[in-house]
């Protein structure tokens, strides 16, 4: 199986803000004749920088879902309530559809984001990138749920409207919160930047 032509063995660069197409001359010098930036053969640090951000997103990923994420207070008790529990809660109530919702996008999706990043990160690392057009899919795949990330804390605030307006109760937040926000935060910033070009840099044949 032959190797797949890339545009740096063609000599071609791409700029990662514009996406304009330029011959290159030196890359540690040249410009986007565009928008004037950087043009690297390959982004600065990115696998590094990548890593960091998944690690730390990883590390958020435990107290945003183990912590008490809201605190319910009423004329009678005060509870503590973790994101799982929320969303039994509203099962309970009868709110099957939003509490799938908040299952999926605030539990299920951030764990997959961070399985697939690992995963190719841990694939460019040891540069052994067994079908780089695969994963490739699943980086933009990660890259475009990423554009709707923010859709997860939407989704965290609708639980906790909805256990204030069922319960009428006071609802606190709790440090989980911060910590499932940053989650939501630094995988966005992972996904945008790794240097998917680095898959086709340590692809294997076979």
């Amino acid at each position: 199986m032959s190797a797949a032509v890339t545009g740096q063995s063609l000599g071609l660069l791409v700029c990662t803000r514009c996406r304009a197409t330029v011959r290159a001359i030196v890359a540690s010098e040249q410009r986007c004749p565009r928008c004037h930036s950087p043009i690297h053969v390959r982004r600065p640090h990115s696998l590094a920088t990548t890593a960091s951000l998944v690690i730390t997103a990883a590390l958020l990923y435990i107290p945003a879902n183990v912590l008490p994420v809201m605190r319910t207070h009423t004329f009678f008790s005060d509870e503590d309530d973790t994101i799982m529990s929320g969303v039994i809660s509203l099962a309970h109530s009868g709110s099957w559809p939003v509490a799938i919702l908040v299952f999926f996008a605030s539990i299920v999706v951030p764990l997959l984001k961070l399985i697939a990043l690992g995963e190719i990160l841990i694939a460019v690392a040891r540069k052994s990138v067994r079908q780089p057009q695969q994963r490739s899919r699943l980086f933009r795949m990660v890259e475009f749920v990423g554009r709707w990330s923010m859709l997860d804390v939407f989704a965290m605030s609708l639980l906790v409207a909805l256990v204030q307006i069922q319960s009428l109760a006071t609802v606190q937040v709790r440090p989980a919160a911060l910590a499932f926000a940053g989650v939501v935060v630094l995988t966005m910033l992972a996904a945008q930047s790794f240097d998917e070009r680095l898959l086709w840099d340590t692809q294997t044949r076979g």
